[in-house]
């Protein structure tokens, strides 16, 4: 069998340390949104974090010398890409929080491999092979250990696990979007683009729902908290996230993320003092052999 190519091996060591970052920090962040939440309201946080997030992206890629001008035929895609990846995520969740428990938000959320792994199949091409099928079901497994014990809780807020099912689903989508188009933007300037465009509907809604909040009540950990969500998770994980998404297929991908609830529940604990018990435990093995399906296995192989 002929060695990999040393850069194919080198992008897989990338993708490899960007999803243990993408795990982490967009783990700890729900614990983070939490704190920040409890003072900030939900649209006024989100505009915050996605247009401050967009600024920073794009003033990275300026200083890098990276172009940000779009092209005419990119723009109808950006455009597209925007709304079903950043203002429906941001929306749709918004809701879910609402009528849900954001840990319990969180895990509903990570459905997105499922219905990314299904979309992949008509609009990419893709197949689903055995080994990815297997790690889907072992993932998938490790989420509804975390939903068993809160079954009943999802019984009485079906609102909120609507809302959360269709976020994870548009997020799915906008990643099937993105690999469809060739973009001639960078990875830097186009996440970006994204996050600005598809931040405006959510900062108009802020606008008009919540006009006559005080932002001078907000508390000095509130306002920590609301400024790591905006740097963090919303530039760095953003520019991490579009990066993964260009070296591994849309499926493999996204399944890669399904440790993050494990993280935020875990951090929750460590952070909130929230309770830890056999779930996570059992989520945290499933979720661990499944990701070692797409990433170890084949790196073995190569």
């Amino acid at each position: 069998m002929s060695a990999a190519p040393p850069r194919a091996l080198a992008d897989s060591r990338i993708g490899l340390a960007l999803l243990a970052g993408l795990t982490f920090f967009w783990g700890i962040n729900w614990p983070i949104m939490k704190i920040a939440l409890t003072e900030i309201p939900v649209f006024g946080f989100r505009a915050m974090t996605v247009i401050g997030g967009a600024s920073g992206l794009l003033l990275m890629a300026r200083l890098t010398g990276q172009r940000l001008a779009l092209s005419r035929a990119e723009l109808k895609p950006l455009i597209i890409v925007s709304i079903v990846n950043v203002t429906g995520w941001q929306i749709l969740s918004a809701f879910g929080l609402v009528h849900m428990e954001a840990g319990r938000a969180s895990i509903v959320a990570y459905t997105m491999p499922v219905w990314t792994a299904l979309l992949a199949v008509p609009f990419l091409g893709e197949r689903l092979t055995f080994r990815v099928i297997a790690a889907l079901i072992l993932g998938m497994g490790g989420v509804a250990c975390l939903l068993i014990p809160v079954r009943e809780g999802l019984a009485t807020a079906p609102l909120g696990l609507l809302f959360m099912a269709l976020a994870g689903f548009v997020w799915a989508a906008g990643t099937i979007s993105l690999k469809r188009v060739r973009w001639s933007l960078s990875i830097l300037p186009l996440a970006g683009w994204q996050l600005l465009i598809g931040g405006l509907p959510v900062l108009a809604c802020a606008f008009l729902l919540e006009r006559d909040f005080e932002w001078s009540t907000i508390s000095t950990s509130a306002w920590v908290a609301a400024v790591y969500a905006m740097l963090i998770p919303t530039v760095f994980c953003q520019w991490a996230w579009y990066r993964v998404v260009s070296i591994y297929p849309a499926s493999i991908s996204t399944l890669g993320t399904l440790l993050t609830p494990v993280a935020g529940v875990i951090s929750s604990t460590l952070m909130l003092g929230e309770p830890i018990g056999w779930d996570v435990i059992a989520a945290l093995v499933l979720v661990c052999l499944a990701i070692a399906l797409i990433t170890i296995v084949p790196a073995r192989r190569a």
